[in-house]
């Protein structure tokens, strides 16, 4: 397989991995507050907005990785390696992936990819 169809794979995995974060953020949002107000919990609220805040930041990691890898932008390899050091802690796909795509995205022929071109 060619580095840019392993790229274009990675950046997949990531929007994979986005979107479970998101149907989270949407079901919390769209359930849980409306079922805590109505039982009037200050605690309840508090809670949900919490798991929410919890989410957010994996979600908007996972697609800016994606994004930015489809791009060929430097940040976005980095924000992929970062994405897969957390998906390391996910057993057993999430190991293995996140080894993977670490292990692909430091090599120097991968950083070459992600170079400015000079003009």
């Amino acid at each position: 397989m060619k580095r840019d169809q392993l790229l274009i794979l990675i950046a997949i995995w990531e929007f994979l991995t986005a979107a479970p974060l998101f149907i989270g953020i949407v079901a919390l949002s769209v359930f849980a507050y409306p079922a805590v107000i109505s039982n009037g919990g200050v605690g309840g609220i508090f809670g949900v907005s919490v798991a929410m805040l919890a989410l957010l930041p994996f979600f908007c990691l996972a697609v800016g990785a994606g994004v930015g890898l489809l791009l060929r932008q430097e940040w976005g390899r980095i924000l992929a390696i970062i994405h897969s050091a957390l998906s390391l802690l996910f057993i057993p796909i999430g190991t293995i992936v996140g080894a993977l795509s670490i292990v692909f995205l430091v090599t120097s022929g991968t950083r070459e990819i992600f170079k400015p071109s000079e003009e």
